[in-house]
């Protein structure tokens, strides 16, 4: 099945940045606790952010101390967004991290949600480590929306609509795991680019939509978003149908969080 194209996914989340807030549940709290018990996320960390969209996770960052906070985002209407929800507390830059002109050695940490699957990663990888100090960090994470060793009913009941629409690189290459649980590839690609202390762990949280919350929810997918509205409209009304009919309007699910963190040597 063809994947999204890097391109088109960095234009699809801007159609409607404040139903894509609402609609996400963030990021499982234990990505921020090894940040800073490990990151050295604190009050004062030179922090850059790649693809925030519309900042779910950089204003956990700045809570937890991240100044500057210097986000890259290439997608001018989720650009525009950030800056009108956080005014000067972030610098945003619309630019994408393989094309940023970054200073070298001036960050300590380096942290991308749920975003990293739409970059190079070869190239981006080696765009940050040379932005990190000696000794800086990388975190990359992702949160998927069921944990793959329990059957997820909804899931179940709602995949048969969702076929034959084109995939997001989340589905990772073909024949191999999700891009997020792809272990060896990701951690390889950390090594290889020159990070070392390369760690991966997943934290599992639960998290619940009623019916209008779980149509937005997957309205807010790139293989939704990408299609004709008459289509998507359609599709999401079934979701809709079986979230209602068949589960009472009122979904709870496992999430599961993919964490990997690397430093840069020195």
């Amino acid at each position: 099945m063809p994947r999204i194209a890097r391109e088109e996914g960095r234009r699809l989340f801007g159609a409607d940045p404040a139903g894509y807030d609402l609609a996400r549940p963030g990021h499982a709290e234990r990505v921020y606790e090894v940040l800073v018990a490990r990151c050295g996320l604190r009050r004062g960390a030179r922090v850059l952010e790649i693809g925030p969209g519309t900042g779910q996770a950089t204003r956990r960052l700045l809570e937890l101390g991240a100044k500057p906070l210097v986000a890259l985002e290439p997608n001018s209407v989720l650009a525009s967004f950030l800056r009108n929800a956080l005014g000067d507390r972030v610098d945003v830059h619309e630019t994408t991290v393989e094309d940023a002109d970054l200073d070298p050695a001036s960050f300590d940490l380096a942290a991308a949600a749920s975003s990293f699957h739409w970059v190079e990663e070869d190239l981006a990888l080696s765009r940050i480590l040379d932005a990190l100090r000696p000794g800086g960090w990388v975190a990359l994470w992702w949160t998927l929306f069921g944990d793959g060793n329990v059957p997820d009913a909804f899931v179940e009941a709602t995949s048969p609509l969702l076929e034959g629409l084109r995939l997001s690189p989340t589905a990772g290459e073909e024949g191999r795991p999700r891009h997020a649980l792809d272990t060896e590839a990701r951690s390889s690609a950390l090594a290889s680019a020159g990070f070392v202390a390369v760690d991966h762990e997943l934290a599992r949280w639960d998290a619940s939509w009623d019916t209008a919350g779980i149509r937005a929810l997957y309205g807010s997918f790139s293989p939704l978003l990408r299609l004709e509205e008459d289509r998507r409209e359609e599709i999401l009304d079934a979701i809709a149908l079986v979230a209602e009919r068949d589960f009472g309007g009122r979904i709870g699910r496992t999430l599961t969080t993919a964490l990997y963190t690397a430093r840069r040597p020195g």
